[in-house]
């Protein structure tokens, strides 16, 4: 089981101070956002993430075709772009993309917009060895970041436009309310790029509030057991965020999770 800590999850520190403390911490990868490595600089990052050793599970985020923030479809496909060069530049095999919300356009209209975008950016993801994954949400929380908000219709999504260098992200706390067939679980599996990992003690109500992983009621190990029964062999980034996380020391959160997804290693690995 390969384990990476989200730089979400330390949302308050710097670049700098993320990669110092995961690999203080034993994690082997770092999920990215990118707005850390604007403020650090690419060069910087990268001289830090070399001499840190640490991989990059996957690049945050790049998407909202559906023009939600304001952004034409050319700007946004241009900002894609750019998060793609940037996620070979730093070695983050998949690049994770929001749709955009349904916003004032019909359902059909939406899907046209995203697919529209996604056929110009495949190709290149392609070339840099980057796979896109979409990223489902919980419905209660979605509505400003994407209309695919269950894996079976993410999954119809990326079948439709055929290409290898699209997946998805399968995010715990996203699709563990209510908890999924794990059985479909399994099947999806080689189509997932990354796995998120998240807890909550109850399902997301407008702002996500996650929790320590395993302090909530998401079946995490029953989850990353179907997930890696299915042939899942990529990253299982911890992503925490919301009020309960907001409030916790940075060092003893990494600690316990890391402490955690040990713990989740050993069950799926008794269970398969």
């Amino acid at each position: 089981m390969r384990v990476s800590m989200n730089e979400m999850t330390t949302y308050r520190w710097t670049f700098e101070q993320d990669v110092a403390a995961y690999a203080r911490a034993g994690f082997s990868a770092i999920g990215i956002w990118r707005q850390k490595v604007a403020d650090c600089g690419e060069a910087r990052a990268q001289s830090l993430l070399s001499s840190s050793g640490l991989a990059v599970s996957n690049l945050l985020w790049a998407g909202g075709f559906t023009g939600h923030d304001g952004r034409s479809l050319r700007e946004s496909i241009d900002d894609a772009a750019e998060a793609i060069r940037l996620a070979q530049l730093l070695g983050a095999g998949t690049l994770v993309v929001y749709s955009g919300p349904r916003g004032g356009h019909t359902r059909n209209h939406a899907r046209r917009l995203v697919r529209e975008a996604l056929k110009e950016l495949l190709p290149q993801a392609a070339e840099l060895g980057v796979v896109l994954a979409i990223e489902p949400m919980h419905a209660h929380c979605a509505s400003d970041w994407t209309f695919l908000t269950c894996m079976e219709e993410t999954l119809a999504f990326i079948d439709g436009l055929g290409s290898t260098a699209l997946k998805m992200v399968f995010d715990t706390y996203q699709l563990g309310f209510p908890p999924p067939d794990l059985g479909r679980v399994a099947e999806a599996a080689n189509r997932v790029a990354v796995v998120h990992l998240g807890d909550g003690r109850a399902a997301p109500q407008q702002e996500q509030n996650r929790c320590r992983l395993g302090e909530g009621v998401v079946p995490l190990a029953e989850l990353v057991a179907a997930l890696r029964a299915g042939g899942f062999d990529g990253y299982f980034d911890v992503e925490l965020l919301g009020e309960d996380i907001e409030a916790s020391q940075y060092e003893a959160l990494l600690d316990h999770s890391q402490q955690a997804c040990q713990r989740l290693a050993a069950t799926a690995a008794a269970a398969g």
